[in-house]
């Protein structure tokens, strides 16, 4: 597999080796030894598999006092994938990385404990999955505002469909003081 290194500390986008012939593919989504290697050595203790239509936003999300590894890919379909560092000590609070994750290029982004994460769907479905290194608890959710003018996101959606929670998110000056 291959491991491309972003601006952000610790984000890390995976490329999986992938072994395709006329019958279709095959591709390890995790082998624990392999990824330990890239850095990523937090034990995952949840999984999650979501489908949301096109034009579907989810995010930007993170946990407070219990802070979320994710590793995310798509099976189906197509999403623009984001990892926004909310942490106000860090030199790149503020700063986002931004990929598009589909059923094509397989990719994989690792997304530390510590950073907002949202994607929005590109394709007419898609069908998305992570593994979270800690549990999810709906009491500990904070969440940055999709389309906050400080981080300047360039989503490659216009109007995205959003939650009635996602519409209420806080900008990033209210995160951090």
């Amino acid at each position: 597999m291959k491991v491309i290194e972003t601006r952000l500390p610790g984000v890390l986008i995976i490329e999986p080796e992938v072994f395709g012939d006329h019958r279709g593919f095959f591709l390890e989504s995790f082998q624990v030894e392999r990824y330990r290697q890239a850095g990523i050595d937090l034990p995952f203790v949840q999984d999650n598999h979501s489908r949301s239509q096109r034009g579907v936003l989810r995010g930007l999300h993170f946990q407070r006092s219990r802070p979320q590894g994710k590793l995310v890919s798509v099976s189906r379909g197509a999403v623009y994938d984001v990892a926004v560092d909310i942490d106000p000590k860090s030199p790149s609070c503020g700063q986002f990385v931004g990929v598009e994750l589909n059923d094509e290029n397989h990719r994989q982004l690792w997304v530390p404990p510590g950073y907002a994460h949202g994607f929005c769907v590109l394709s007419e479905v898609a069908d998305y999955h992570y593994k979270c290194s800690e549990l999810y608890f709906p009491e500990d959710e904070g969440g940055l505002i999709w389309n906050d003018p400080d981080v300047n996101i360039p989503w490659p959606i216009s109007e995205p469909q959003l939650s009635a929670k996602d519409m209420r998110h806080s900008g990033l000056r209210d995160l951090i003081r």
